[in-house]
């Protein structure tokens, strides 16, 4: 989703702030866990550039979008600088960026850690991604496909399927199918209720995810929904003369929140094999919005964040 507030906090908190737990418990992460590569599938928050080989309007491969990239160049990331699947892999000592699937660039040699599926506009909501010419979540499926079929031309099957089924899945989507698809798309909000469309896109969640365990993945993280009421577009649409956050929206991003947190913990009893984590950045989110002082050093300007561990107990080893 193409919102400042969203692309800048989202960053930060991945990595500085977040958890990662199972809907049940956190737990302790086994020492021998291994993480082969990373996967990411979803919209704007996470895309790398594969926006900027389609057809659509939902592009940011131009200034003053990367100025704190490297080089300072556009790349397509909706962000000044990487983006939540570049930090992940940063992380993890896989590789520093993760590459879009669809960079012709793109070599071989990048299919070993992981890849980059997502599209910015994409949605849960199907009607989503066709408002912009997005990606949707049924093709990057198809797209995975694509990318395990050149990764065992390339490294064989063996160790192909070691790496698919030790990787680190991570899908980050709703934002758009919340703020423009149901708020803004008469089709949709004349059509469903809050509450009816919140379980449209549970379930089109939870069959996204069953797909995705179907064609391998095991550990997989779902990004939990932000504020998005606080957006500033949203504040000024809904927030009144004061623009406050919008609170029609955030009521409806925890209730999101929470159906998806419950549709999790089934799957993690339907699929034992799998561990199907929440990443939950609500709270943090709605803190730096109502808190800023919180996070900024008295000295000057410089965003303060506390230490905090990244816990991957939730997936198995």
């Amino acid at each position: 989703m193409v919102q400042i507030l969203v692309q800048s906090l989202i960053p930060l908190s991945v990595f500085l702030m977040m958890k990662i737990c199972t809907p049940q418990a956190e737990v302790v992460v086994p020492k021998n866990a291994t993480i082969s590569a990373i996967f990411m599938f979803g919209d704007s928050i996470v895309d790398t550039g594969n926006n900027n080989h389609l057809v659509t309007l939902v592009k940011s491969n131009f200034p003053p979008y990367g100025r704190d990239f490297m080089g300072g160049k556009p790349t397509g990331r909706f962000s000044n600088g990487k983006v939540p699947a570049d930090l992940f892999a940063e992380k993890l000592g896989i590789k520093e960026l993760l590459p879009a699937f669809l960079d012709p660039n793109l070599q071989l040699q990048d299919l070993i850690g992981g890849v980059n599926f997502a599209s910015a506009g994409a949605g849960f909501d199907p009607l989503t991604s066709e408002l912009v010419l997005a990606i949707p979540m049924s093709k990057q499926l198809q797209l995975f496909d694509e990318y395990k079929t050149k990764l065992k031309s390339f490294v064989g099957e063996e160790r192909a399927d070691y790496i698919v089924t030790n990787g680190l899945y991570i899908v980050s989507a709703g934002s758009d199918d919340i703020v423009n698809t149901y708020f803004h798309t008469p089709t949709r909000i004349f059509e469903y209720s809050v509450s009816s469309y919140t379980e449209f896109l549970v379930r089109s969640a939870s069959s996204f995810l069953q797909e995705l365990h179907a064609k391998g993945a095991r550990r997989i993280s779902v990004c939990s929904l932000t504020p998005l009421g606080c957006i500033p577009s949203q504040r000024t649409l809904a927030g009144g003369i004061k623009r406050r956050c919008a609170e029609g929206y955030n009521k409806m991003v925890q209730l999101f929140n929470s159906e998806l947190s419950s549709e999790l913990r089934r799957l993690n009893g339907a699929c034992p094999h799998a561990r199907m984590a929440l990443l939950d950045v609500y709270g943090l989110v709605f803190d730096m919005v109502k808190n800023p002082r919180k996070y900024v050093q008295e000295t000057g300007l410089e965003l303060d964040f506390p230490s905090v561990t990244i816990d991957f107990s939730a997936f198995p080893s």
